[in-house]
């Protein structure tokens, strides 16, 4: 049997490098690009383990040209694409570059594989930040979306140029909506790295406070070494199509933040201060999801809640911090 090859973009985030890790379990010959894959330190694989296994290529998304050159080379069987501006707060200061990064970079992926013929399967990576402020509503693959931030639109757009080239060229192309989900690989600017980093150091003699923003909001925090395998499962099926990846359990942020520092024996309120700097142009009060289709079409269902998540986060970062 002829190994299998997989291209990852973006393969030096969180879920990137997770998913080089449970690829290479697979079998998988994985090989990941970077803008300048000669400079980056791909810090995530590192610390996974994996650096070593992984074939590295440079690729730019923005240039078509670059996006061609990468697949011509590699000729993967399947495209992950993970790549592009993450972060739905910068994304308002840097409106533009979330656009091209996220919406051309995926489009780039989609026409190559086009103009190539072949049958490379491909996965994008979706957000719940599509769906907008829907209230208490848990969405699922077919709510309407109303995206309310530049990430979220650049999201949208993409969304839509998968189910396009799977329509009008017959692309095996799915898009992965995925809620939050987090791990250890989390970047600090996401908020809940913010907030384990914090507590931690604070249990650790620190005097510092946690500055926050608006902690009423809600979300469905999963833990994503999970979301990985629903990833790879989309693209093992007979027919392409799109799936909410969730837990099916909203928290608010405070919450979050209350769970984190008991775990630690602190009381959060004797160190969060609210902070009206930090509150963002618009943002979703409730997200919710009902992740039903990915369980009965996928047999996928998130094992870990956000305790859990806590929990696993704390620990990591009090480990890490004794190394």
């Amino acid at each position: 049997m002829t190994q299998k090859t997989a291209l990852i973009c973006g393969i030096s985030g969180q879920d990137g490098a997770y998913l080089a890790q449970f690829l290479l379990n697979k079998g998988y010959q994985v090989c990941g690009t970077s803008r300048d894959a000669q400079m980056s330190s791909f810090t995530n694989l590192v610390r996974l383990g994996i650096r070593d296994q992984v074939k590295l290529e440079s690729m730019s998304p923005y240039d078509f040209r670059s996006v061609l050159q990468a697949l011509n080379k590699i000729k993967p069987a399947e495209v992950y694409n993970l790549a592009g501006q993450s972060s739905v707060g910068l994304s308002f200061e840097l409106p533009v570059e979330t656009l091209e990064s996220i919406a051309i970079g995926a489009l780039n992926i989609l026409e190559a594989i086009r103009f190539t013929g072949e049958p490379i399967k491909f996965y994008n990576a979706g957000s719940s930040e599509c769906f907008g402020d829907i209230g208490d509503i848990a969405a699922d693959e077919l709510t309407p979306f109303r995206p309310r931030s530049p990430y979220a639109v650049a999201k949208s757009a993409a969304f839509w140029e998968v189910a396009n080239y799977r329509e009008a060229y017959g692309i095996f192309a799915c898009s992965g909506i995925l809620f939050n989900h987090e791990s250890p690989l989390r970047p600090q600017r996401f908020v809940t790295q913010k907030i384990v980093a914090a507590a931690c150091n604070i249990v650790q003699g620190n005097t510092q406070k946690l500055h926050l923003g608006n902690i009423s909001i809600k979300r469905d925090w999963g833990w994503a070494p999970e979301y990985i395998e629903a990833m790879y499962l989309m693209l093992q099926q007979a027919e392409p199509d799109d799936y909410v990846v969730a837990t099916g359990y909203s928290y608010s942020l405070e919450e979050f933040v209350a769970k984190t520092f008991e775990y630690l024996g602190l009381k959060w309120q004797d160190y969060v201060i609210t902070d009206k700097t930090l509150l963002r142009p618009t943002d979703l009060a409730i997200s919710r999801a009902n992740p039903t289709k990915a369980k009965v079409k996928l047999g996928w269902e998130a094992q870990y809640k956000m305790p859990d998540i806590v929990k696993m986060m704390v620990e990591d970062k009090l480990q890490q911090s004794k190394s």
